[in-house]
């Protein structure tokens, strides 16, 4: 189970590969040659027993111009250290595997992402003996894909544009276009990226929304986050915890909800009525239409 944004946000490109140089193609606009094949490799970078250096995720690219080593690192905030690490990383792999690296960053706050893609330069002022120059995905630069038809025709990108707006004022607005695409997909890749973006929204009414939507269409339980939904509707009841989802599933919606559509909801005990009311509540354009059986 992943348990952070930082792990998150690396480890997705662990699950799908190709997302990775499809941002840098689509996002960054480098044109980074179509690959053959991936291959995950080992992160730790230590040479010496008592210095530890290790990147975040380490994968190998087959390309028909060459092998690249793609370093991706999620970083959370400015930090000056990397300044001396994040050269060592590259130099250190190309020393091991004569493969070229390429440094990618990731990251979910703006501020980080500009000082991330500032060059690292060593040596001589106007003649350096060594330039980094990373690559960086962040909220500035990776598009907010809060259109239905935009995500079901690109869903792991949707997916990346959920993380990496999951702290900012677009959190929200993302996560129904998203809940939509994952039925486009094969349900076990579903429930995987469904708990990347959980561990990523930090902004507390996109998440409770995203896990409203995903508890509706029945992908959250697949995952042992699941256990501490499951534990949470015991402890609050979980008939009023889906009553109370079934309308803030249709608010969040833009979907108006009468009195009397509340009431019917609120006063309704039966919890598996109340399921089926979740599930179509994602889709109804008129909170009636909850009510009409098929």
């Amino acid at each position: 189970m992943v348990g952070s944004s930082h792990e998150a946000l690396h480890r997705i490109f662990q699950k799908d590969p190709g997302l990775l140089t499809h941002a840098l193609q689509r996002v960054l606009g480098v044109p980074f040659p179509e690959t053959r094949e991936f291959a995950a490799m080992n992160v730790d970078l230590t040479e010496i027993e008592p210095v530890e250096r290790r990147v975040d995720t380490l994968l190998r690219a087959e390309t028909d111009e060459g092998t690249y080593l793609l370093v991706v690192e999620s970083q959370g905030e400015v930090d000056g250290r990397k300044r001396g690490s994040w050269p060592y990383y590259l130099s250190y792999l190309y020393e091991k595997y004569r493969c070229e690296p390429v440094l990618i960053v990731i990251t979910q706050s703006a501020a980080t992402a500009k000082w991330a893609a500032q060059p690292i330069q060593l040596g001589l002022r106007g003649w350096e003996s060594l330039t980094v120059r990373p690559l960086v995905l962040g909220p500035e630069n990776v598009p907010v894909i809060a259109d239905e038809r935009e995500a079901v025709r690109d869903v792991p990108l949707a997916v990346l544009s959920a993380m990496t707006h999951g702290r900012g004022r677009n959190a929200a607005a993302i996560p129904e276009s998203l809940a939509a695409a994952l039925k486009t997909i094969d349900r076990d890749s579903a429930a995987v990226f469904v708990q990347f973006v959980d561990s990523c929204l930090v902004d507390p009414r996109a998440k409770q929304m995203w896990r409203d939507l995903m508890t509706a269409m029945q992908y959250f339980w697949r995952h042992p986050l699941a256990e501490q939904v499951r534990a949470e509707g015991r402890e609050e009841g979980r008939v009023q915890q889906c009553a109370e989802m079934v309308l803030r599933v249709l608010e969040w919606r833009g979907v108006p909800v009468s009195d009397a559509v509340r009431e019917r909801v609120g006063a309704c005990t039966d919890l598996d009525q109340l399921e089926v009311w979740a599930q179509r509540a994602v889709h109804v354009t008129d909170a009636a239409e909850l009510f009409v059986e098929a």
